[in-house]
């Protein structure tokens, strides 16, 4: 822990002064944002030290930037706006925001005013305390719709649970907070953001990964940018998390296994036929069974060379793999606006 200093709600200080980073991704969120910053200047008003707020524009349509932009020079507010050049997705605003972030700490949440940031000094300080690289928002007393938002959440936090080991009650909360250290080791691609602490996982052990109830508020203004092919969504990217935590640096066990086993099972019909051809002396040719055999042959074989393939696409993407899934358009801070 760095220590205490004079409380300030942000600081132009040099760069390693700064003991947290918040980043929040926004997009077409023109009559949230202004609320929002207010309510995280108001809740970070007796945090004793250092940080800096990150909104990420991640390509609005609507006065989202243009009513950001309007805190950029307040004093005693350290803001800086990334504006992305067109509208990635949540996961790539919320690495953009990460890559930029300057603090120790790094902390994440919605722009759609759901999240409290008022839980933030608590949920550093409960971080410290435990010793955590991660600290996952539980939105226990959750202010969704059960049958869209809910259900979905829990069926998917179950499935994930299992799948990663990593036993948490709610996945999907985007307010959490990371060692700056920890996170910038994670590459986050896709929608996969709200599997962000399975990725962890394979950082740091379980143990380093906890949880705190945090409030959640009903959503005030605008609509939900999430829907039922959410779900449909959640579980074809949960079938790639089970895949990459457990083949990502080996994607050739996977297929080969699968071409071993075919192999295997055509062998044996092979052999059978074989027996029956040159030891018995009866007819094969019209046997569906050869057919069987032959085709499950081939898979095998294809099997092992996709194997092999993708084994050197691996090698590949680790050492060449430097860059970003988002382009940026300008930063805007106190400086660019002076």
């Amino acid at each position: 822990m760095q220590t205490t200093v004079e409380p300030t709600r942000g600081t132009n200080d040099p760069v390693q002064s700064l003991e947290l980073s918040l980043v929040v991704p926004v997009f077409n969120e023109e009559e949230s944002v202004g609320p929002l910053v207010e309510r995280i200047v108001a809740a970070m008003t007796e945090y004793p030290h250092r940080w800096e707020l990150i909104l990420v524009d991640d390509g609005s349509t609507d006065a989202t930037l243009v009513n950001a932009r309007k805190f950029v020079s307040r004093e005693g507010l350290a803001l800086r706006i990334v504006e992305l050049q067109r509208n990635f997705g949540q996961t790539a605003a919320m690495q953009a925001g990460i890559d930029t972030a300057r603090g120790r700490l790094i902390a994440t949440m919605d722009g759609d005013l759901q999240n409290d940031p008022k839980d933030i000094p608590s949920m550093v300080s409960e971080l410290e305390r435990r010793q955590l690289d991660l600290l996952v928002g539980w939105r226990k007393n959750r202010k969704d719709g059960l049958f869209l938002r809910k259900i979905p959440s829990w069926c998917a936090n179950y499935l994930i649970g299992r799948i990663t080991g990593v036993k948490l009650h709610d996945y999907g909360c985007s307010l959490k907070i990371y060692r700056a250290s920890i996170i910038k080791q994670v590459k986050l691609m896709g929608e996969m953001h709200r599997f962000i602490p399975a990725w962890v996982a394979g950082v740091v052990p379980s143990s380093r990964i906890g949880e705190m109830a945090v409030t959640h508020h009903a959503r005030e203004h605008g609509v939900s940018k999430y829907g039922i092919s959410r779900t449909f969504r959640v579980i074809l990217d949960l079938l790639s998390v089970m895949f990459f935590m457990r083949y990502k640096a080996r994607p050739g066990h996977f297929f080969g296994s699968l071409g071993l086993g075919l192999g295997a099972v055509a062998m044996l019909i092979l052999l059978y036929l074989g027996f029956d051809k040159f030891i018995l002396g009866n007819d094969i040719g019209t046997r569906p069974m050869l057919m069987v055999g032959v085709v499950l042959l081939l898979s095998s074989v294809q099997m092992i060379t996709t194997g092999i393939l993708a084994e050197m696409i691996a090698r590949t993407y680790y050492r060449d793999d430097a860059s970003p899934n988002y382009i940026v358009r300008q930063i805007f801070d106190d400086q660019s606006q002076a």
